[in-house]
């Protein structure tokens, strides 16, 4: 199936490793990459979801999508995977760091461990997997490096130990994105506003989530998953040669807007809701 936005062979030839790629974003974003002809390997802790995903994926883009297994904490483990990468491939021109997770509540009741699990997810896992990819591969041989965050501009209740750990992978990559520049490589950051995922499933339904959000952002929709991965392409892409260390921000306003300036409700919003892939069901 081709891509709606970008011609079918741009990432003819390279090799791409998304990991979370099993489920929401990060298996939107497989899918364009093998779309626009990458070979995709999408990676998770998670054999329930790589196995199904990576069968799906195959199917829909009617060529291999490869799967593998890796606890991004596990730093040999990491280092494995990567050596697998290229063992079976020969290359490894972009890694997005997708992988991560945490959940909600409130600052007071995070316990030390949930807090140290979650910023080792999130910041120690993208560390392990980028650095595995440079000192394999891309410091001699250049490459794209894109990570996944969240909204960390303003104020998150509830998610006070996520947005840490996601705030120092972005300062992380400005500093790889300048250090690493004259190595050809280019590092960035793209933070998704509220995406209809399946990630929208994970908060309690008590907090009604999925009816507040709309209303919530300025263009009055939630964003669609492959809108994530558009951006991914793009910076993988010859048209990203000269972007590195930026967080890009793909939020439909809603990182900008607070809630002194009201924007109307258009009569017909409705709540949102979650996009899936027939392996998520």
């Amino acid at each position: 199936m081709p891509s709606s936005i970008f011609r079918p062979d741009l990432l003819a030839g390279q090799v791409a490793l998304v990991t979370g790629g099993g489920t929401g974003i990060g298996a939107a974003i497989a899918r364009e990459l093998g779309e626009l002809g990458a070979t995709v390997v999408i990676a998770s802790r998670r054999a329930e979801n790589i196995e199904p995903a990576a069968a799906g994926l195959s199917e829909l883009l009617g060529r291999t999508v490869y799967g593998a297994l890796v606890d991004i904490r596990d730093r040999d483990r990491v280092n494995a995977l990567i050596a697998e990468v290229l063992d079976a491939h020969g290359r490894l021109d972009i890694l997005v760091n997708n992988g991560g997770g945490q959940f909600m509540a409130p600052a007071e009741t995070i316990s030390p461990n949930g807090f140290d699990k979650v910023v080792a997810n999130n910041l120690t896992g993208t560390w392990n997997m980028t650095r595995a990819a440079a000192d394999a591969w891309m410091l001699q041989h250049g490459g794209r490096i894109i990570n996944i965050t969240m909204l960390t501009g303003r104020g998150f209740p509830g998610m006070a130990h996520s947005v840490s750990a996601r705030a120092g992978v972005e300062a992380m990559t400005r500093g790889l994105g300048v250090e690493w520049a004259p190595r050809g490589i280019r590092v960035n950051c793209i933070a998704p506003g509220y995406i209809a995922s399946s990630g929208l499933k994970r908060y309690p339904p008590s907090l009604g989530i999925l009816e507040a959000l709309p209303s919530r952002v300025p263009l009055k929709r939630l964003g669609r998953r492959e809108e994530i991965a558009w951006m991914v392409a793009y910076l993988a892409s010859p048209a990203g040669d000269y972007i590195t260390g930026q967080t890009l921000t793909i939020a439909g306003g809603s990182d900008l807007w607070g809630d002194l300036w009201p924007v109307p409700d258009p009569p017909d919003l409705g709540p949102a809701v979650p996009e899936e892939d027939p392996w998520e069901r």
